[in-house]
C-alpha cells in the first residue's frame, strides 16, 4: 500500500478530470501536469506545477517530448525499499511520484475518420502517455497508475476513506488495467498501419506474429448451451459489423442469436436486388431474391417451412408493413435484423413483445480480410473466402449447355453456396432455394437432404455443389429427382465418369474450377 503526496496528470479525455484532481488536492497532493491538462486544472482555481519546471527541461518538437525525462521515469521507476535506489534518487535531487493519471492521445477515434491521413494517424500515436503507464504499472507496489476516467470516483473513495492511502489490491487491479490498455492500443496501431502499408491486399503471406485485440461490449446470458458462461467483445477499434447493431424491441440477444444474426447478414449482402435470409443453426434453411422484399420473403420461407420456425431473418432492405405482416403470419421465429423498419412494420411487430428487431446496414459491413478459427493450443489464420465467380470462369463440360435461365440460376446459387456448411448442395429455381442439404458427411447425403427437403420442387430446378462430386451417384440421384443443370467445382479423378452420367441423363454441367468449403 502507499500514501499518495504527488500524482502526474497528463490526459486527453479530461472527462471528469476537475472533481477528482480537487479531490486529490482536498487530501494534500501535490500535482505536477502537462499542456492543455495544466491549463484545465488552473482555470479550475487548482494549484499546479508545469512538468517543465518540474524537469528542469522545456517541452520540445511540438509538444512530441515533454515526460520522456530521467525526472519522472526515476520517480516512477524507484523502488522506496531498495537503499541504492533511494541513494541515488536523492544524489540527484528527484522526487518521488506516487501517481499517474494519463489516458492516450485518441489514436483509435482518429483512424475512425472517414479517409484519415497517414501523418494525422501517426501525430496521434502517444509515446510518452505509455512510457509513462508502463514505468508506473511496473512499480505498481509503489505507485498508484489509472488509465481510465472510470476509476476516479472508487480511487478517490478509496483514498478518502484510508487517509490517502490505496491499498494493494487497488494498486495491482489499475496495472493490469494499464497493462490491458497499452496491448490494446498498440495492437491499434499496428492493425491500422499493417492494413495501410498493405492495402493492396496480398495474401503472400501472413504475418509472423498475429495478435488480436477485442474489448468487451456485454456479459451474455450464456454460451451456446445453459452450463456455459459468455460475453460479446467488439474488435479493437471497429465501428462497424454486428457491434454497432442497435436492437428495436424483444429479449435480449444470445450467444446464438448473434451467431445467426452474422450469418444473416452476410449472406444477404451478396445481392443488389431485394433478397431475403432464414438462418437456422448458422446455416441458410431459405434464401431468396426478388423485386420487392416482401416477396423475397415469401419464396424464402417457402424453401423450408419446418426448418424455418424459430429462426433468425435477415433483408436487405427496409422491412415494410407487407414484409412485416408476412413474417408474423409465418410463425414464431427469434430475430429480424434488417438496415431499417418502417414505422407500420414497428407497429406491427410490437404485439410480439419477444421477436428481437434489430438494425444493421448489412451493406456497411467490413470487408474482413482474415478468418481464424481458434483451436486446442492455437489458431488457424487464412484469408476471407470473398472469391467471386465471374460468368466467363464457366465451363461447359457436357454435350448439353445450359440455359440462359439456368445460368443465372447458377450464379445465384454460387453466390450463397459459400455459406452453407459442407458438404453442401443446394437446389435452385430462378432466384430462389427450393431445397438445401448441408453439414453432411458425404456429398450424395447432402443431395439426397436437398432433394428430400424440394419435394417436388426438385423437378427443373439447378444443383449447386460447393466442391467437386467424386462420384456419379449424386448425378444419378438428380436426375431421378428431375434436376435439368449442376455447377460444381470439377477436378475429380472420376470427373469422366461423372460428365458421362450427366451425358447420358441430359443434364448440362458446369465447372467453376473454385471450391467453397466451409467447415
Amino acid at each position: 500500500m502507499i500514501k499518495v503526496k504527488r500524482a502526474l496528470i497528463s490526459v486527453s479525455d479530461k472527462t471528469g478530470l476537475v472533481e477528482f484532481a480537487k479531490g486529490l488536492q482536498k487530501l494534500g497532493v501535490e500535482i505536477i501536469s502537462t499542456g492543455g491538462t495544466a491549463e484545465l486544472l488552473r482555470s479550475a482555481k487548482l494549484k499546479v506545477h508545469d512538468v517543465s519546471e518540474y524537469t528542469g527541461f522545456p517541452e520540445m518538437l511540438d509538444g512530441r517530448v515533454k515526460t520522456l525525462h530521467p525526472k519522472i521515469h526515476a520517480g516512477l521507476l524507484s523502488l522506496r525499499d531498495n537503499p541504492e535506489h533511494m541513494k541515488q534518487i536523492a544524489a540527484h535531487g528527484i522526487g518521488l511520484i506516487d501517481m499517474v493519471v494519463v489516458n492516450l492521445y485518441p489514436f483509435e477515434k482518429a483512424i475512425q475518420k472517414k479517409n484519415v491521413s497517414l501523418d494525422e494517424a501517426i501525430e496521434n500515436i502517444d509515446i510518452g502517455g505509455p512510457s509513462m503507464l508502463r514505468s508506473a504499472a511496473k512499480n505498481y507496489k509503489s505507485v498508484a497508475v489509472i488509465c481510465n476516467v472510470d476509476r476516479y470516483t472508487e480511487v478517490l473513495k478509496e483514498l478518502n476513506n484510508n487517509g490517502g492511502i490505496l491499498s494493494d489490491k487497488v494498486l495491482t487491479n489499475l496495472a493490469i488495467e494499464v497493462f490491458e490498455r497499452t496491448c490494446r492500443y498498440d495492437g491499434a496501431i499496428h492493425g491500422f498501419l499493417n492494413n495501410r502499408f498493405r492495402a493492396d491486399n496480398s495474401f503472400s503471406s501472413f504475418p509472423k506474429d498475429f495478435s488480436l485485440s477485442f474489448s468487451k461490449l456485454q456479459d451474455l446470458r450464456y454460451g451456446e448451451n445453459p452450463h456455459q458462461a459468455a460475453a460479446f467483445y467488439k474488435e479493437g477499434t471497429q465501428h462497424e459489423g454486428l457491434s454497432c447493431i442497435r436492437q428495436l424491441q424483444g429479449k435480449e440477444l444470445s450467444f446464438n442469436n448473434i451467431l445467426d444474426l452474422n450469418a444473416a447478414g452476410d449472406i444477404v449482402r451478396e445481392f443488389e436486388a431485394p433478397a431475403a435470409v432464414i438462418i437456422k443453426h448458422n446455416n441458410p434453411c431459405g434464401i431468396a431474391q426478388e423485386k420487392s422484399i416482401d416477396k423475397a420473403y415469401i419464396k424464402a420461407h417457402r424453401c423450408d417451412p419446418l426448418s424455418a420456425f424459430g429462426g433468425i431473418i435477415g433483408f436487405n432492405r427496409c422491412v415494410d408493413a407487407k414484409t412485416a405482416a408476412a413474417v408474423i403470419k409465418s410463425g414464431f421465429m427469434e430475430c429480424v435484423i434488417a438496415p431499417e423498419f418502417s414505422e407500420e412494420a414497428k407497429t406491427l411487430f410490437s404485439a410480439k413483445k419477444n421477436l428481437r428487431l434489430v438494425v444493421l446496414d448489412v451493406y456497411g459491413l467490413p470487408q474482413e480480410r482474415y478468418d481464424f478459427k481458434k483451436i486446442s493450443g492455437g489458431l488457424l489464420l487464412q484469408e476471407k473466402d470473398n472469391r467471386a465467380l465471374k460468368p466467363e470462369e464457366l465451363k461447359t463440360v457436357t454435350k448439353i449447355k445450359p440455359t440462359k435461365a439456368q445460368t443465372d440460376a447458377m450464379i445465384f446459387g454460387w453466390k450463397l453456396i459459400k455459406h452453407v456448411k459442407s458438404n453442401a448442395i443446394v437446389l435452385i429455381k430462378g432466384t430462389q432455394t427450393v431445397g438445401i442439404g448441408c453439414g453432411q458427411t458425404s456429398r450424395v447425403d447432402s443431395a439426397m437432404h436437398a432433394i428430400r427437403k424440394a419435394g417436388a420442387g426438385a423437378r427443373a430446378s439447378v444443383l449447386i455443389s460447393d466442391a467437386f462430386l467424386p462420384k456419379p451417384d449424386t448425378v444419378t440421384l438428380a436426375a431421378k429427382a428431375g434436376v435439368k443443370a449442376i455447377i460444381q467445382t470439377g477436378g475429380s479423378i472420376m470427373d469422366e465418369a461423372v460428365i458421362k452420367e450427366a451425358d447420358k441423363k441430359k443434364i448440362a454441367m458446369v465447372f467453376t474450377g473454385i471450391r467453397h468449403f466451409k467447415h
